[in-house]
């Protein structure tokens, strides 16, 4: 089945609102007959099997052209709208791509002389001289239905290439451990670029739900009169999301949500600490512990809430669909309390790396995803992520966790956050570096000194940073992930 198929498979004729808020709102009747249409032209006009770029911030505009895409049986390649020319560059020529749709408030960012370019000024005609696209009699299913743009190893951007078959696995799975339903309304600050921000919107689609878009994390006063205004059940971020509602936040702490049922958080570790101030806060709000990657089109492992305290710090087990193991070197489980790599299976898994035979077959290996991150286990089998491999730092030969002093320095109220990273260091080999964030009007309090002796009362002494860079803001990018500072 096309995955747009999937998506209105019960919803189509539907007038309810799916985009709901102050800015834009679209009814899933018109976001299918829009889309279908729209997909009637690119299946007439556009190669098959042709990698179409979208570059938008999270809109209806971009609703419906990338359903539009995915119904039409091309590739969808959703970029950053605040994409550097150069890696813009880089992508397209992988993709080799001739196609764009683009917002037009983005034009004049980028060189597309190249390009022949769609703007939300060209669709009325190009859906009104079309009927809705009609799902093909036999759709194979593992065709690719998007590529996901991520930061390699190397900083080079890898293209994880995403099958119709992949995202219905996927968003089946989350709809079934988050229980949701057409009632679900959902606060959406993570873009559609972004793996996780794309399963928000495919999960409350599938299930006849509502969403409210806000493109302004940053002024917290929006995103929280959204949830209350709107009657959100649902919120979604990622840790510095949680950090900055916490300890930059003047109001969230005592501010009551009376629809907010749930929220999420994924896109890396977020501190013990952090989790524990949020439930103290809104005891009344379930904390969702999630764990994926791109590679496994979003999610791989949640915690139940109900198991949020006795196994604080777990990322739980994989979900419905999903089968997750933790190995060592040589591919066999290990026993609880050793470190090993996290290795998943299922339905979710990639189709694999675009024009990356090398990476292929490091990370795909005897039908098993390598996930490259770093994680023990308890006696249940739960997993406690600790680092990507090459997160580990070498103190003297000793193997160290940046996450064990991170979790440490923010255990200060006062810290907002901290990334531990290494610097060369001539006796020891490498040598650890703290970047802390800490509010403006603590800055003169919590001092380098201060800190150090902090950690050296909760620390072994070689896990005491020996450089510590102190800073007033939290540096994120548009994904809400945090932008770690160079050395």
């Amino acid at each position: 089945m096309n995955v747009f198929d999937y998506f209105f498979e019960t919803t189509k004729s539907l007038e309810k609102d799916f985009i709901i808020g102050p800015k834009e709102k679209v009814s899933y009747k018109d976001l299918y007959q829009n889309a279908g249409k729209l997909a009637g032209y690119i299946s007439q006009n556009l190669p098959e099997d042709e990698k179409i770029i979208i570059v938008s911030q999270n809109s209806v505009f971009f609703l419906i052209t990338y359903l539009a895409i995915l119904k039409s049986g091309r590739i969808c390649v959703p970029l950053n709208p605040d994409i550097e020319q150069s890696n813009f560059d880089y992508i397209s020529g992988e993709c080799n791509s001739k196609y764009i749709f683009i917002q037009e408030k983005i034009l004049n960012r980028l060189n597309l002389d190249n390009y022949q370019i769609f703007t939300g000024q060209h669709l009325p005609e190009m859906i009104s001289s079309n009927k809705i696209l009609q799902p093909y009699n036999k759709f194979n299913e593992n065709n690719c239905a998007e590529i996901i743009f991520t930061s390699g190893s190397t900083g080079i951007p890898k293209g994880v290439m995403i099958s119709h078959r992949n995202i219905i696995a996927n968003t089946d799975s989350i709809i079934d451990y988050l229980k949701l339903t057409q009632d679900d309304i959902i606060e959406i600050v993570l873009p559609f670029y972004y793996c996780y921000g794309l399963s928000l919107l495919h999960t409350h689609l599938k299930v006849g739900g509502s969403a409210v878009l806000n493109n302004t994390f940053i002024f917290l006063g929006s995103v929280l009169n959204d949830i209350k205004n709107y009657n959100c059940t649902g919120f979604a971020g990622v840790p510095s999301h949680f950090q900055i509602l916490l300890r930059k936040s003047d109001s969230f702490k005592t501010t009551r949500f009376p629809k907010l049922r749930y929220v999420t958080q994924a896109g890396g570790k977020l501190h013990n600490v952090f989790i524990k101030e949020f439930v103290e806060a809104q005891p009344d709000v379930q904390f969702i512990v999630m764990y994926g990657q791109t590679e496994a089109t979003a999610r791989l492992s949640y915690l139940p809430v109900e198991l949020l305290d006795s196994k604080l710090g777990s990322i739980g087990k994989g979900i419905p669909g999903v089968e997750l193991k933790v190995v060592d070197e040589n591919d066999n489980e290990i026993q609880p309390g050793e470190l090993g790599e996290i290795i998943a299976k299922g339905d979710n898994i990639m189709l694999g790396y675009l024009n990356d035979d090398e990476s292929n077959s490091k990370t795909l290996r005897n039908g098993w995803l390598h996930t490259g991150d770093l994680a023990t286990i308890d006696d249940d089998d739960f997993i406690f992520l600790k680092s990507r491999k090459k997160e580990i730092i070498k103190v003297g030969g000793k193997r160290i966790s940046p996450k064990e002093i991170e979790e440490v320095i923010v255990s200060i109220p006062e810290v907002i956050d901290c990334t531990i990273s290494a610097f060369d260091d001539d006796i020891l080999g490498e040598a650890i570096k703290a970047s802390v964030v800490i509010d403006r009007k603590n800055i003169e309090k919590i001092t380098e000194d201060y800190i150090r002796n902090y950690c050296g009362k909760m620390l072994a002494a070689y896990k005491v940073p020996q450089k510590i860079e102190l800073i007033d803001r939290l540096n994120i990018a548009s994904t809400g992930k945090k932008v770690k500072a160079s050395q």
